[in-house]
């Protein structure tokens, strides 16, 4: 089993980043799921995140683990 440390943090770090700056490049691209909801998934971990456009904008919602119930904290603003 492998343990997680700075390493792997780092590299959890830059693909979010990545994966952030790809929805902020192009939000349509990504399907709306739930409400005006787009749901983006990491690649390498089991990991996603919510967003919605707010005018020329995308705003992150939350960031959870694939396991996590998967409408939990939707609801916020």
């Amino acid at each position: 089993m492998r343990m997680a440390g700075p390493q792997l943090a780092n590299e959890f770090y830059a693909e979010l980043k990545l994966y952030f700056q790809k929805a902020a490049d192009s939000p349509e691209s990504y399907i709306v799921r739930e409400r005006d909801l787009r749901r983006v998934n990491l690649n390498r971990f089991p990991y996603h995140f919510w967003f919605r456009i707010i005018e020329d904008r995308v705003r992150i919602l939350v960031i959870r683990h694939h396991k996590r119930r998967p409408l939990t904290n939707l609801r916020r603003r």
